[in-house]
Protein backbone atom coordinates (compact mmCIF):
# COMPACT_ATOMS: atom_id res chain seq x y z
CA UNK A 1 0.00 0.00 0.00
CA UNK A 2 1.34 3.14 -0.78
CA UNK A 3 0.81 6.34 1.58
CA UNK A 4 -1.48 8.95 -0.23
CA UNK A 5 0.07 12.69 0.63
CA UNK A 6 -2.49 14.51 2.46
CA UNK A 7 -4.14 17.49 -0.25
CA UNK A 8 -1.62 20.53 -0.58
CA UNK A 9 1.85 20.13 -0.46
CA UNK A 10 3.04 22.61 1.54
CA UNK A 11 1.76 20.11 4.31
CA UNK A 12 4.72 17.75 4.07
CA UNK A 13 7.57 18.07 6.11
CA UNK A 14 10.93 16.65 5.02
CA UNK A 15 14.15 15.87 5.30
CA UNK A 16 17.05 16.91 3.14
CA UNK A 17 20.55 14.52 2.65
CA UNK A 18 24.09 15.32 1.21
CA UNK A 19 27.11 14.18 1.14
CA UNK A 20 30.12 15.55 -0.58
CA UNK A 21 33.56 12.92 -0.88
CA UNK A 22 36.59 15.54 0.02
CA UNK A 23 36.48 18.16 2.89
CA UNK A 24 36.96 20.54 0.29
CA UNK A 25 34.11 20.04 -1.13
CA UNK A 26 30.61 22.23 -0.53
CA UNK A 27 27.55 20.55 0.53
CA UNK A 28 25.61 23.83 0.19
CA UNK A 29 25.75 23.01 -4.09
CA UNK A 30 23.65 20.15 -3.34
CA UNK A 31 21.12 21.84 -0.60
CA UNK A 32 21.34 25.30 -2.01
CA UNK A 33 18.91 23.12 -5.10
CA UNK A 34 16.99 21.08 -2.61
CA UNK A 35 15.97 23.97 -0.48
CA UNK A 36 15.32 25.70 -3.93
CA UNK A 37 12.68 22.46 -4.85
CA UNK A 38 11.19 22.87 -1.14
CA UNK A 39 10.52 26.36 -1.41
CA UNK A 40 8.82 25.93 -4.90
CA UNK A 41 6.57 23.31 -3.87
CA UNK A 42 6.17 25.02 -0.34
CA UNK A 43 7.72 21.79 1.71
CA UNK A 44 8.81 22.19 5.62
CA UNK A 45 12.37 21.12 5.66
CA UNK A 46 12.56 19.55 9.40
CA UNK A 47 16.32 18.47 9.41
CA UNK A 48 19.05 18.75 7.19
CA UNK A 49 21.97 15.55 7.58
CA UNK A 50 25.20 16.30 5.98
CA UNK A 51 27.98 13.31 5.49
CA UNK A 52 31.03 15.48 4.97
CA UNK A 53 34.31 13.88 3.12
CA UNK A 54 32.26 10.44 2.87
CA UNK A 55 32.82 8.22 0.68
CA UNK A 56 29.80 6.63 -1.80
CA UNK A 57 31.45 2.94 -1.23
CA UNK A 58 31.68 3.46 2.84
CA UNK A 59 28.87 1.82 5.11
CA UNK A 60 29.23 4.19 7.73
CA UNK A 61 27.86 7.62 7.31
CA UNK A 62 27.15 9.01 10.69
CA UNK A 63 24.31 11.55 9.30
CA UNK A 64 22.65 8.66 6.68
CA UNK A 65 22.67 6.50 10.22
CA UNK A 66 21.17 9.33 11.95
CA UNK A 67 18.68 10.20 9.39
CA UNK A 68 17.54 6.38 9.53
CA UNK A 69 17.30 6.47 12.51
CA UNK A 70 15.08 9.39 12.73
CA UNK A 71 12.30 8.06 10.34
CA UNK A 72 11.61 5.15 12.94
CA UNK A 73 9.53 8.44 14.76
CA UNK A 74 7.82 9.63 11.53
CA UNK A 75 9.05 13.31 12.11
CA UNK A 76 8.98 13.88 8.17
CA UNK A 77 7.31 12.11 4.91
CA UNK A 78 9.77 12.30 2.34
CA UNK A 79 13.60 12.61 2.13
CA UNK A 80 15.07 14.46 -0.42
CA UNK A 81 18.43 13.97 -2.36
CA UNK A 82 20.38 15.86 -4.96
CA UNK A 83 21.29 12.62 -6.95
CA UNK A 84 21.02 8.92 -6.44
CA UNK A 85 24.58 8.64 -5.72
CA UNK A 86 25.03 11.34 -3.29
CA UNK A 87 22.40 8.48 -1.41
CA UNK A 88 23.06 5.33 -2.37
CA UNK A 89 26.29 3.17 -2.31
CA UNK A 90 24.97 0.57 -4.96
CA UNK A 91 22.14 0.11 -6.73
CA UNK A 92 21.37 -2.77 -3.99
CA UNK A 93 21.08 0.22 -1.43
CA UNK A 94 19.09 2.40 -2.66
CA UNK A 95 16.33 -0.21 -3.74
CA UNK A 96 16.56 -1.60 0.12
CA UNK A 97 16.65 1.96 1.18
CA UNK A 98 13.82 2.94 -0.70
CA UNK A 99 11.65 -0.41 0.23
CA UNK A 100 12.56 0.65 4.10
CA UNK A 101 10.93 4.65 3.41
CA UNK A 102 8.01 3.16 1.57
CA UNK A 103 7.62 0.77 4.66
CA UNK A 104 7.75 4.12 7.26
CA UNK A 105 5.21 5.87 4.63
CA UNK A 106 8.38 8.39 3.53
CA UNK A 107 8.30 9.40 0.16
CA UNK A 108 11.56 9.64 -1.69
CA UNK A 109 12.26 12.71 -4.35
CA UNK A 110 15.94 12.69 -6.08
CA UNK A 111 16.01 15.95 -7.84
CA UNK A 112 18.83 14.63 -10.92
CA UNK A 113 16.94 11.78 -12.10
CA UNK A 114 13.55 13.54 -11.50
CA UNK A 115 12.30 10.69 -9.51
CA UNK A 116 9.48 11.65 -7.14
CA UNK A 117 7.60 8.78 -5.07
CA UNK A 118 4.73 11.33 -3.67
CA UNK A 119 3.60 11.59 -8.20
CA UNK A 120 1.91 9.32 -9.98
CA UNK A 121 4.54 8.69 -12.38
CA UNK A 122 7.25 8.37 -9.74
CA UNK A 123 4.65 5.98 -8.04
CA UNK A 124 4.55 3.56 -10.67
CA UNK A 125 8.46 3.96 -11.17
CA UNK A 126 8.55 2.77 -7.92
CA UNK A 127 6.50 -0.23 -8.19
CA UNK A 128 9.07 -1.39 -11.53
CA UNK A 129 11.55 -0.95 -8.62
CA UNK A 130 9.84 -2.49 -6.06
CA UNK A 131 9.14 -5.43 -8.81
CA UNK A 132 13.18 -5.87 -8.97
CA UNK A 133 13.76 -5.74 -5.42
CA UNK A 134 11.20 -8.84 -5.14
CA UNK A 135 13.15 -10.50 -7.94
CA UNK A 136 16.17 -9.87 -5.77
CA UNK A 137 15.14 -11.31 -2.82
CA UNK A 138 13.96 -14.08 -4.60
CA UNK A 139 17.41 -15.12 -5.80
CA UNK A 140 18.71 -14.43 -2.45
CA UNK A 141 16.11 -16.77 -0.97
CA UNK A 142 16.58 -19.38 -3.78
CA UNK A 143 20.30 -19.15 -3.12
CA UNK A 144 20.35 -19.68 0.96
CA UNK A 145 17.96 -22.83 0.46
CA UNK A 146 20.50 -24.48 -2.07
CA UNK A 147 23.42 -23.33 0.57
CA UNK A 148 21.31 -25.25 3.19
CA UNK A 149 20.00 -28.23 0.90
CA UNK A 150 24.13 -28.47 0.24
CA UNK A 151 24.66 -28.49 3.83
CA UNK A 152 22.12 -30.92 4.80
CA UNK A 153 23.18 -33.21 2.18
CA UNK A 154 26.66 -33.32 3.62
CA UNK A 155 25.19 -34.41 6.63
CA UNK A 156 26.00 -30.97 8.47
CA UNK A 157 23.43 -30.25 11.36
CA UNK A 158 21.59 -26.93 11.03
CA UNK A 159 19.57 -24.42 13.66
CA UNK A 160 19.85 -20.83 14.76
CA UNK A 161 18.64 -19.33 18.17
CA UNK A 162 15.18 -17.87 18.00
CA UNK A 163 14.81 -15.69 15.15
CA UNK A 164 13.12 -12.62 16.86
CA UNK A 165 16.23 -12.76 19.19
CA UNK A 166 18.64 -13.07 16.69
CA UNK A 167 19.87 -9.23 16.02
CA UNK A 168 22.62 -10.54 13.89
CA UNK A 169 20.84 -12.91 11.48
CA UNK A 170 17.60 -9.97 11.01
CA UNK A 171 20.85 -7.50 10.38
CA UNK A 172 22.09 -9.70 8.07
CA UNK A 173 18.44 -10.38 6.25
CA UNK A 174 18.90 -6.22 5.88
CA UNK A 175 21.83 -5.80 4.54
CA UNK A 176 21.30 -8.28 1.86
CA UNK A 177 18.06 -6.43 0.57
CA UNK A 178 14.99 -7.42 2.33
CA UNK A 179 12.91 -4.65 3.74
CA UNK A 180 11.09 -4.74 7.02
CA UNK A 181 8.11 -6.39 6.07
CA UNK A 182 9.57 -9.17 3.90
CA UNK A 183 12.26 -10.15 7.29
CA UNK A 184 8.75 -9.75 9.05
CA UNK A 185 7.07 -12.45 6.80
CA UNK A 186 10.11 -14.68 7.27
CA UNK A 187 10.22 -14.39 10.44
CA UNK A 188 7.05 -14.88 11.41
CA UNK A 189 6.90 -11.98 13.68
CA UNK A 190 5.72 -8.74 13.82
CA UNK A 191 7.29 -5.48 11.81
CA UNK A 192 8.08 -3.98 15.22
CA UNK A 193 9.93 -6.75 16.22
CA UNK A 194 11.79 -6.28 13.35
CA UNK A 195 12.29 -2.25 13.67
CA UNK A 196 13.27 -3.01 17.64
CA UNK A 197 15.92 -5.61 16.61
CA UNK A 198 17.41 -3.07 14.56
CA UNK A 199 17.65 -0.25 16.68
CA UNK A 200 19.33 -2.54 18.97
CA UNK A 201 21.53 -3.45 16.22
CA UNK A 202 22.46 0.42 15.15
CA UNK A 203 23.18 1.02 18.83
CA UNK A 204 25.63 -2.24 19.63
Amino acid sequence: IFVDLPKGEHLMEVALYARVSTGSQDPEVQLGALRQHCEQRGFTIVEEFIDHGVSGAKEKRPSLDRLNKTAWHGQFQAVLVWRFDRFARSVKHLLSALENFRSLNIHFISLQEQFDTSTPIGHAMFTMIGAMAQLERDIIRDRVKAGLDRARARGIRLGRPPVAKNISYIGFLHREGLSIPAIARKLKCSRSTIRRRLREAHHE
